[in-house]
């Protein structure tokens, strides 16, 4: 969980990893290298005493229990928007896990591959709570500020070129600094991922109450986990992880009741304690079982972070379980 500057030093223009042999790495260095970003509240921000936290944060430490045993062997390497996919192809980090939005030109161009969706989010605007705006097409002429190397830039640029509502966009690449220069006033509006504005609203000088996130949404932004294309194995891995979080919830297998459930056959096979399904994934027995008891199932590991028991306080909405009424869905795993 700990350094930084040596791994993005010391891999600056390494070769990529080779195909199949991502987790062979993790094992050897005995740490997942994960990329997150530089402090957003509720998906992966870093205490005063050093320890990160958030839904991305716990994501990545479910990874780490499963493939090493061991959820705290994370070392988490603050990324910008910019510098995240270079990070990834260069071998610079083993997992991205960062607020990110899957897009198939990513997929394409980039040659990553995205494991699945972490969390549901789109677009929105975040104004004064004093302003004349209360809808989007009051932006007409304004200065919106935007975060540089984001899917937000070109959504932003679409959505007023072909509304003609001709809004000049402030580029800025940190997310600290795009917020410091719409809190001082540079621009009208904040454009970002919804979930990222409402973590952004709890440092405005007025306190939360004093900036308004308006209602409509002008892009999907399905956020998820990143990897390297070329290494089927660690996908399959790191996806499964995720599955099988959504699945112990949609199963009712919470980090405090799993020791007593694991009295159930059918719980047992859930969380991939066979020797069969571990052994063809390259981690010892468990792995399942590891990610859940490390961070709890998905539902936990959301109202904790960004929920009802998180300042965010976000409604779960899209990612509630499709169950309820949601998009939250996993594959069977047997």
């Amino acid at each position: 969980m700990l350094i930084l500057g040596v791994f993005l030093a010391a891999s600056s223009g390494s070769v990529q990893a080779a195909a199949g042999d991502t987790l062979a790495q993790v094992k050897a260095r005995g740490a997942l290298r994960c990329g997150v970003s530089e402090g957003i509240a509720g998906f992966s921000v870093k205490d005063a005493a050093g320890r990160w936290s958030g839904l991305d944060a716990d994501f990545c430490r479910a990874v780490a229990a499963a493939a090493l045993g061991d959820a705290n062997k994370v070392i988490f390497i603050p990324l910008r928007p910019s510098a995240r996919f270079p990070a990834l192809r260069e071998d610079a980090i083993d997992l991205l896990a960062r607020n990110t939005s899957w897009t198939l030109m990513r997929e394409a161009t980039l040659k990553v591959q995205f494991i699945g969706v972490l969390f549901y989010d789109g677009q929105a605007f975040m104004v004064p709570a004093k302003s004349r705006v209360k809808k989007l097409a009051d932006l007409k002429g304004a200065t919106v500020c935007v975060q540089k190397g984001t899917t937000s830039m070109q959504n932003l640029a679409d959505y007023s070129s072909a509304r003609g509502l001709g809004i000049k966009p402030l580029i800025i690449d940190s997310v600290v600094e795009v917020a410091d220069a719409f809190f001082a006033g540079k621009c009208s509006a904040l454009t970002s991922d919804a979930s990222q504005l409402a973590a952004t609203r709890l440092r405005a000088p007025g306190g939360p109450q004093s900036m308004v996130i308006l209602a409509e949404r002008i892009a999907k932004e399905p956020l998820g986990p990143v990897v390297r294309a070329g290494d089927v194995d660690w996908l399959t891995l790191v996806r499964w992880v995720l599955f099988t979080l959504i699945s112990a919830e949609e199963a009712g297998v919470t980090q405090g009741n799993l020791p007593e459930r694991m009295k159930d056959p059918l719980v047992q096979r859930l969380m991939s304690a066979g020797d069969d399904f571990n052994k063809a994934l390259g981690v010892e027995a468990g792995a399942g079982l590891r990610a859940v008891q490390s961070v709890g199932n998905y539902g936990e590991m959301y109202e904790r972070n960004i929920g009802r028991d998180s300042p965010l306080k976000l409604e779960r909405g899209l990612n509630r379980l499709w169950t309820q009424g949601g998009l939250m869905y996993s594959p069977p795993l047997h």
